[in-house]
């Protein structure tokens, strides 16, 4: 065999070799997935909150613990690229969806919008402010070696963020998307996240040395032109084109699936060019279409499926291969760690139920929109993981972090069956009280 031929046979050999340990991969986080979301639901929580904590336990936190050998076989024997891409595309379609599911006509109503706002707000700059100040006084303890004040602004901007795709996917499952409440919180985790992001960026560049106020500026600008651009000029050209392909009756033509892809893509590229992050364009491009509701129906009876078998559970797992909840192994620790739980929880629920209560809601809806509200997932690993990659926290501050989230994930379905039962809300109800 001559040496073309050889070197050849070697790229097809590794070729296959990826495809090989990637559908591995694939395969066992799939099966698991679904005994997740089955045990979740046998326990009454959203079965989105199995496929979290699942992907937390495919990761060394318990495989790589009990079987490292096996462990390594399975997600070391490759390159992580194609599981850390086939997620990510995952995220960017979740969004898509949650934006297309949910009927924003409520925020036609002044009241509403001021109850948006100020739940936004209160969020962001409550929770941002108490973990600035744990952070500040916790870091030579918990990150020594770190920069203080940086590690301080990673751990307010992880206190403050809302996981949309993961509450987008309980409030769905508990079907209270056009619901009122439903509405208001995601609006408001959309809000909330969209800054947080921009705080990420602009905590990042302090943490490296590179921030540029005028650069800043222009992020803004930018991000609310992309904003009047998709309402203004992108929604009108597909409101008609989903009119002149006329889904229907759960059917959608192969072309405007095919459309709504690349508008999905796009945007996602644009808004990650802004500094935003992908997933928030998806998001934007679902919202502009989300009154269609024969295109959301015929997209939920061809994507929503797939997206939840298959997608959503390799964006949990991916994340949950850098989580070592090992890596707490002291008393010191676990103490340190119930402080960021109780902490988080408390600054997230307390400033969100108290924004619903100034606009007038009632403790029901208040209560429901704090545990809505404080519902993390493990959006907020990528603040973390972001972190500590940088040095500005230690790996037992990440691993806190991501306890803190699960634990924060997990009491919001039993909340809000709770409140639900009490007030016996539900989608057709709330159409009744709130038309759109």
């Amino acid at each position: 065999m001559t040496a073309p031929d050889s070197a050849s046979a070697l790229a097809v050999h590794k070729s296959e070799a990826l495809l090989f340990f990637t559908l591995l991969q694939l395969t066992v986080i799939v099966i698991a997935a679904r005994l997740g979301e089955s045990l979740a639901r046998a326990c009454r929580q959203a079965p989105v909150v199995g496929a979290i904590i699942v992907g937390i336990l495919l990761g060394p936190s318990l495989f790589g613990w009990l079987a490292p050998d096996a462990f390594d076989f399975v997600f070391h024997s490759s390159t992580p690229e194609p599981l850390q891409v086939l997620s990510g595309l995952g995220l960017v379609l979740v969004m898509f969806q949650i934006g297309l599911e949910f009927d924003f006509s409520h925020l036609t109503d002044r009241h509403n919008r001021r109850a948006v706002l100020t739940l936004a707000a209160s969020g962001l700059v409550v929770p941002f402010a108490i973990g600035l100040v744990f952070g500040f006084y916790s870091a030579p303890l918990l990150s020594p070696g770190a920069d203080r004040v940086h590690s301080a602004l990673f751990v307010a901007t992880a206190f403050s963020i809302t996981a949309l795709p993961v509450l987008g996917r309980i409030m769905m499952e508990l079907d209270i998307t056009q619901t009122r409440i439903g509405v208001l919180a995601i609006s408001a985790a959309a809000i909330n996240d969209v800054i947080g992001w921009i705080m990420l960026a602009v905590v990042t560049a302090l943490s490296v040395a590179t921030f540029d106020s005028g650069r800043f500026g222009l992020r803004v600008a930018l991000v609310a032109a992309f904003v009047l651009l998709s309402i203004h000029v992108a929604r009108p050209l597909l409101k008609r084109a989903v009119k002149a392909s006329n889904p229907r009756d759960g059917r959608i033509s192969a072309n405007l699936l095919a459309g709504l892809l690349v508008v999905a893509f796009v945007a996602a590229m644009v808004t990650y060019q802004l500094g935003i992050f992908a997933i928030f364009g998806a998001f934007m491009m679902g919202v502009i279409l989300f009154d269609e509701r024969e295109l959301v129906r015929a997209w939920r009876e061809r994507m929503s499926g797939l997206i939840t078998v298959f997608f959503l559970p390799l964006f949990f797992t991916y994340t949950g291969l850098r989580t070592s909840i090992g890596g707490l192994d002291t008393l010191d620790a676990w103490g340190w760690c119930a402080l960021v739980v109780v902490l988080a929880c408390v600054a997230k629920f307390g400033a969100a139920y108290a924004a619903a209560r100034s606009s007038r809601l009632g403790h029901v809806e208040a209560a429901a929109l704090g545990y809505m509200m404080n519902t993390r997932g493990l959006m907020e690993l990528v603040v973390v993981n972001v972190g500590y990659d940088l040095g500005v926290i230690s790996q037992q501050v990440f691993t806190m972090l991501v306890i803190m989230a699960i634990v924060s994930t997990v009491i919001t379905t039993p909340a809000l069956r709770h409140y639900l039962k009490r007030a016996e809300w539900s989608a057709v109800e709330e159409r009744r009280h709130f038309p759109g």
